[in-house]
């Protein structure tokens, strides 16, 4: 780039070249972690890193202002496939309010559909909630969901609270849908001299991958996996300790998990020699991390055997765990689905194709999971009536 002071950023031919102005602040945010390299003394663990690409104040990936969920965004979730989810996991719902309090307490909003649909489908239901409370980093985000839970719920949108931290005491529902995956992780590389830690250090003016032997608590969890060298993959220590938190302060109720990942013994499986991460940018997945920061989603599989290891080691009990399709059926989708008249082709057919990428092992059914922990839920959920698959964490 000759004399150009900008940060340098690698271009991809496989994928969309953002405008000017997203290209400056992804130059902007490259800056600034090349700073905290500096400060850090020429490295910065990729769990660092990816906290930075993703929630720098202003410049990262989500809080920015560009349009993140459904088809104008980088990737679809199940919220912003339409109305279907929220009103089949309102029923699953319904029955931990029964069985705590009428709140529920979501994580990471997303485009607030789910909120949205929840809200009013538990209406419907007859088990209105008292509060609905939003954990959202982002202030952009927040204004999205607010506009998109006043028009899919708009008499109830006066109960809906933002937070900036848990509550110390919380009883009730809540719900973490696509949230795991984007917490930072550890990247690791298992080799025959030894366990390395994967960070990032600025080579020729570009963003790149350095490694450092592993120490500390990451060498103590990562000795306990079962992995055989060469092996490359990541640990999620930022999702133990949110675990752990929630153990704190919910007093009764559960938490719902709803994310893409494995058990253990399929997450570091040996043909998954080469880890989970992943990103996505204008619905395109690849494997560059320093591709365009603070513009691209970068995530990882959920380890779901250490998100239930930890809960129970904070107190709490595992409920149920299933795929998600297991799960939806059980709470009723075709139910829901029925409500619906066929014949109204206009209106059924965005729902069943909804129901298709919900269900269909190729699509979200099998990859994505539900795992729920909880306190003072006694009656068995019917989201794991069948096919709970709990003996395999």
């Amino acid at each position: 780039m000759g004399d150009d002071p900008r940060p340098m950023l690698r271009p991809s031919p496989q994928l969309p070249l953002p405008d000017a102005a997203a290209l400056d602040a992804s130059r902007a945010l490259v800056k600034r972690i090349e700073g905290e390299i500096g400060a850090r003394g020429g490295w910065l663990s990729f769990a660092e890193y990816m906290h930075l690409a993703l929630y720098s104040p202003g410049l990262g990936y989500y809080t920015g202002g560009a349009e993140k969920f459904g088809a104008a965004g980088d990737f679809v979730t199940a919220p912003s496939l339409g109305p279907l989810f929220a009103q089949t996991l309102a029923r699953q719902v319904a029955d931990l309010l029964g069985q705590s309090a009428p709140r529920i307490l979501e994580f990471g909003a997303g485009g607030g559909e789910l909120a949205g649909g929840l809200i009013a489908e538990l209406e419907r239901l007859g088990c209105p909630v008292e509060q609905y409370a939003i954990l959202e980093p982002g202030p952009e985000l927040r204004e999205r969901q607010r506009a998109v839970i006043g028009k899919l719920a708009p008499a109830s949108l006066g109960r809906v609270t933002w937070l900036e931290t848990l509550p110390e005491r919380f009883s009730g529902a809540m719900i973490a849908n696509e949230v795991v995956d984007a917490m930072p992780v550890h990247a690791l590389a298992w080799r025959p001299e030894g366990l390395f830690e994967r960070g990032v250090s600025v080579e020729n003016g570009t963003l790149a991958w350095a490694e450092r032997p592993a120490t500390g608590a990451l060498l103590d969890a990562a000795k306990a996996l079962p992995v055989t060298p060469p092996y490359a993959s990541e640990l999620n220590l930022a999702a133990r300790g949110w675990m752990a938190s929630i153990a704190d302060c919910l007093e009764r109720g559960a938490l719902l998990v709803i994310d893409y990942g494995f058990p253990a013994r399929e997450y570091y499986h040996p043909q998954r020699a080469t880890g989970t991460l992943m990103c996505h940018y204008r619905h395109y997945a690849h494997t560059e991390p320093f591709l365009y920061p603070g513009l691209q989603d970068i995530t990882a599989h959920v380890d779901f055997t250490a998100l239930a290891e930890a809960g129970v080691a904070a107190g709490l009990d595992t409920l149920g765990y299933a795929t998600q399709s297991a799960f939806l059926v059980n709470c009723g989708i075709t139910e829901v689905l029925a409500r619906t008249d066929a014949a109204d082709a206009r209106t059924y057919a965005p729902l069943a194709t909804s129901a298709n990428k919900l269900l269909s092992p190729a699509e979200m059914g099998e990859l994505f999971k539900v795992l729920c922990m909880g306190r003072g839920i006694e009656a068995r959920l019917m989201g794991f009536a069948r096919g709970d698959r709990s003996h395999t964490l």
